[in-house]
């Protein structure tokens, strides 16, 4: 049984946290000869997750990990003095709250990568943030700034552990925005942020038992790599107008077929004439409409968008006779299927737009037509590159044969 797409993105970050809590209920522990690895994996997972986010320039993504990457060495610094030293206090309160913060931030603005026109700002307030934790955790021990924070952290936003009130409600806004961003896109990075966020939380809250802070610091580090190989993936083989596998993909999937199979070329019929008249925009909708019918194919077909107006729908392990029934009925799902563009002087507010229906310009409907070409494999169509040609030259005959139809 197929899962469904939106949770392919969702597996690996709940399968690492899983993972995460079952070690630490099980109590699991590392041989003698990897005991370094409880206090370095962080680092190292953490790191690794900064410089992946660095080099594929994905802001967001090197924001959450350089902030649980200082998080985590302040704290594991600041505890050195003690895990009830006002100094271990401070750094606690201060990471819970600057994380979610800086996260909550990076997600508000817009992703303009690690360094936009060589901006360096995030790295100024990074400095300032490290300088100011420092400060804090040595109130300790300097006598003018010990009077100030020890009544400030008392205030009872701040008081800890567990998790301050502060970073409670900073950590739900941060969360609320990482999920709010993954509707419809149900992009991996931002699934990840949001897993992120989750773990760091559930470090800050089980801070005080063994091994528990850096289990899941360690598990945000490896969400963030995960998500980012995702999205780099995502990316490569996908298609962000329509949402279907590009063409690389539909490369890879070909090098995989056993000896049977079918593939069918499919093309926008005039779409040429959509963009002349409408413009892009009505054209990019067209291809999305295109594209979502094709996504519903049913018989084992996969649809792939192969390049501008054109499209590929690949039966593995099928024939032409297998796959001819489930074309016909998805292009004329597609017939069937009224576009509506927007008359010219309709507001684009919804509400006033529904007051207005039926008066001035009304919207016009544009019907959308696909021609077909399909071919299967034989003895002389023995390779997909073959059968591509031939499928090619079934839809160039559909073309000439007055469009909107399937062809052989």
């Amino acid at each position: 049984m197929q899962l469904p797409a939106w949770l392919y993105p969702v597996l690996a970050p709940a399968i690492v946290l899983f993972a995460a809590t079952l070690a630490l209920a099980l109590g699991l522990s590392l041989p003698p000869s990897l005991a370094g690895l409880k206090e370095l994996g962080p680092y190292a997972a953490l790191l690794l997750a900064a410089s992946v986010a660095f080099g594929y320039n994905r802001g967001r993504a090197f924001v959450a990990a350089v902030s649980l990457l200082v998080a985590y060495g302040g704290y594991r610094l600041a505890l050195d003095f003690g895990a009830g030293s006002f100094a271990a206090r401070a750094a606690y309160t201060a990471v819970v709250v600057l994380v979610p913060l800086n996260v909550l931030a990076a997600l508000i603005l817009p992703e303009r990568g690690v360094s936009h026109h060589h901006n360096y700002r995030w790295l100024l307030v990074a400095i300032l943030e490290v300088a100011l934790v420092a400060w804090i955790a040595s109130a300790g021990k300097v006598a003018i700034s010990g009077i100030a924070w020890h009544t400030v952290l008392e205030h009872w936003l701040l008081r800890s552990p567990p998790t301050p009130w502060l970073g409670r409600i900073l950590f739900a806004a941060a969360f609320a925005a990482a999920a709010w961003r993954t509707w419809p896109k149900n992009a991996p990075l931002d699934i990840g942020l949001a897993a992120t966020l989750a773990s760091f939380f559930i470090a800050c809250e089980w801070a005080q038992k063994p091994g528990a802070f850096g289990m899941f610091m360690s598990a945000a580090g490896i969400v963030l790599v995960v998500a980012l190989m995702q999205e780099s993936h995502r990316m490569a083989f996908g298609d962000e107008l329509t949402g279907l596998p590009a063409r690389r993909a539909l490369e890879e999937a070909l090098a995989g077929l056993g000896p049977s199979y079918a593939i069918a070329m499919v093309d926008v019929d005039r779409f040429k004439q959509f963009n002349d008249t409408h413009g892009h925009d009505v054209g990019d909708q067209v291809l999305k409409l295109v594209g979502g019918q094709l996504a519903l194919i049913e018989g084992g077909g996969r649809a792939f968008r192969y390049g501008g107006e054109e499209f590929s729908v690949l039966f593995a392990g099928a024939s032409v006779r297998d796959a001819l029934p489930h074309l016909k009925k998805v292009r004329e799902a597609i017939e069937g299927y009224g576009m509506a563009v927007r008359g010219g002087d309709r507001p684009d507010d919804k509400k006033e737009g529904s007051v207005r229906r039926g008066a001035g310009a009304h919207d016009t409907m544009l019907s959308v037509t696909v021609s077909i070409g399909v071919a299967g494999t034989d003895a002389e169509h023995d390779t997909p590159v073959k059968v591509i040609k031939a499928a090619d030259d079934a839809l160039y005959r559909a073309k000439q044969g007055g469009r909107n139809r399937v062809s052989i």
